[in-house]
């Protein structure tokens, strides 16, 4: 069995090169998906109908809509309307374009969860409707979708298996290569599910790290576990035994 994991070993840069450019796609999709999320939110929540209508259509045809067909109408159809595209551009514009319509229902709702009494009095002292948005809204909105908004971000990653789909030598795509020349189905495909299980969980403690250095009080609070000290405490202190009993 060493030689086969031996033979695998020989494909390391491949699978290095393939994990670098999934994090490219990874994080150029997801700033995309960031800018129409929030451009989105903010037209659902305009007062012009116009605006209101078309980002309701973009939200409902893309969380309705299979991703893979997404890539391939972006990928395979419009070159048919003259609009050619390689599989890299078309894999960060359609995993941004999707993951986009999410994160606008995500941003919405942290909108709204800011209270009105604020806005309220933020328009009372006169403060400009831009500064209010950027000092006000987007702090407190931010604190509460912050979790989601790292959820997105690691289905995002995941998401990019997809492109193999479209022949882009991502981690799925090299880990098929591979495996077609080696036929080592169980290792190549194992190494392929630990470095999505290690990007992963990277991403999850960044986020969850940077929580809790941007929000004050923190994101998330360290919670004290219990340990053997109350025992001491009860078995040394007579008072509290005899309470509890």
């Amino acid at each position: 069995m060493s030689y086969q994991w031996l033979t695998l070993w020989r494909y390391a840069g491949t699978f290095l090169d393939a994990a670098w450019l999934t994090l490219q796609v990874t994080l150029l999709a997801f700033a995309l998906a960031v800018a129409l999320g929030l451009l989105a939110a903010l037209a659902k929540s305009s007062p012009l109908a116009p605006l209101r209508w078309l980002s309701h259509c973009y939200v409902e045809f893309i969380r309705n809509t299979p991703v893979l067909l997404q890539i391939f109408i972006i990928f395979f159809g419009l070159p048919s309307l003259g609009i050619t595209m390689s599989a890299y551009t078309a894999g960060v514009l359609a995993l941004g374009i999707n993951v986009g319509a999410y994160l606008a229902e995500t941003f919405r709702a942290g909108i709204q969860s800011v209270a009105k009494g604020q806005l309220e009095a933020a328009y009372i002292l006169g403060i400009p409707r831009r500064q209010i948005f950027l000092s006000v809204v987007v702090p407190q909105a931010a604190r509460a979708v912050w979790p989601a908004i790292i959820n997105n971000l690691i289905q995002l990653l995941l998401g990019t298996s997809l492109l193999s789909a479209i022949a882009l030598p991502e981690l799925t795509g090299t880990a098929t290569v591979i495996n077609a020349r080696t036929l080592l189905y169980i290792q190549t495909f194992s190494v392929v599910a630990l470095v999505y299980l290690v990007l992963s969980n990277l991403f999850s403690w960044l986020g969850n790290m940077a929580g809790r250095r941007m929000f004050h009080p923190p994101l998330v609070t360290p919670v004290k576990k219990p340990g053997w000290q109350w025992a001491r405490k009860w078995l040394i202190n007579p008072v509290k035994r005899e309470n509890a009993l």
